[in-house]
């Protein structure tokens, strides 16, 4: 699982189908989400997963209108075609949508 910054966001978000975990160390559903997330990284096939530190690259989080954490963007073919965040997410919320961002695109 690679970690996104503004360096290599492109290179990460600019081709195939990636989830980007948007994360922050003072977050603890963040935090307690992560062994799970990292198993999803390992399971989930033709999705790539990447994680983005929210308190090291604020700009892109300001770019890309992240209000709360965590946050999960979904990527494809270099453009971002879905979203889920809030404190209120928990791992199977976040499954679900997925799953059902990735019938919808045929993944």
């Amino acid at each position: 699982m690679r970690d996104v910054t503004k360096e290599n966001w492109g290179e990460v978000t600019g081709s195939g189908t990636v989830l980007i975990d948007v994360w922050g160390p003072g977050c603890a559903p963040c935090v307690a989400m992560m062994p799970q997330v990292d198993e999803l990284s390992r399971t989930v096939k033709d999705v790539e997963v990447a994680k983005l530190d929210s308190s090291k690259n604020r700009r892109l989080c300001i770019d890309h209108r992240i209000m709360g954490l965590p946050a999960f963007l979904l990527f494809h073919g270099g453009k971002e075609v879905g979203r889920i965040g809030g404190n209120h997410v928990t791992f199977d919320v976040m499954k679900s949508w997925l799953d059902g961002q990735l019938q919808k695109l045929g993944a």
